[in-house]
């Protein structure tokens, strides 16, 4: 084919456009991309780098929590419904707020976490979560004892997931999949060193 025919069929054809795009201004986005968050109606936005100067920065570092204590009756006390969770200080609510993911979305338990101190005098690494963008987030599925300091996108990741993949009143085995490659790619993205 002649340059001149490629050329002019270049002309039509488009520029392939971003995946993804900031929610603020509509600039292109890269892959590893900044978020924000906006604690009131807890929403994640994806953000270019100069809009995520302007609102909450959701921080990046996944810090795993190997010795963490927790027993079974104290995760009891804490009255969550299944097996995953998150905790994060909401300063719209002015309290630690406990959320599990399922099929629905990010359920928040409506139960005071009374027993929230004594698990932060056990594990002192709690106190330095950054209130509204960082959650502790626990996975105690069959046999898993899993703490993390996470970000908090990490955590609606997660809720993001369930939801797509969940099927039935189980969940079906293709949810678990996903879920225990989210936990192992969360172990990947770890940074060990504790506060």
């Amino acid at each position: 084919m002649p340059e001149a025919a490629i050329a002019s069929l270049r002309s039509f054809v488009r520029p392939r456009e971003p995946e993804e795009r900031c929610d603020t201004c509509g600039a292109g986005l890269g892959r590893d991309h900044a978020h924000t968050y906006e604690p009131s109606s807890r929403r994640i936005r994806c953000a270019c780098v100069s809009c995520a100067t302007r609102y909450l920065p959701i921080p990046t570092i996944v810090q795993p929590l190997p010795n963490f204590t927790i027993t079974d009756s104290q995760w009891d006390d804490l009255m969550i419904p299944i097996s995953l969770a998150f905790f994060t200080f909401s300063t719209p609510l002015q309290k630690m707020v406990a959320l599990y993911p399922g099929a629905a979305g990010a359920a928040e338990s409506l139960l005071p976490l009374d027993s929230w101190p004594n698990l932060v005098a056990n594990n002192p690494e709690l106190r330095f979560l950054k209130p509204d963008v960082e959650a502790l987030l626990v996975n105690r599925v069959g046999a898993s004892r899993e703490y993390f300091i996470t970000p908090i996108d990490e955590c609606y990741k997660l809720v993001g997931l369930i939801r797509v993949y969940w099927r039935g009143l189980s969940g079906g085995a293709l949810v678990w999949g996903e879920i225990a490659r989210f936990f192992d790619e969360l172990r990947r993205k770890g940074n060990p060193c504790l506060i």
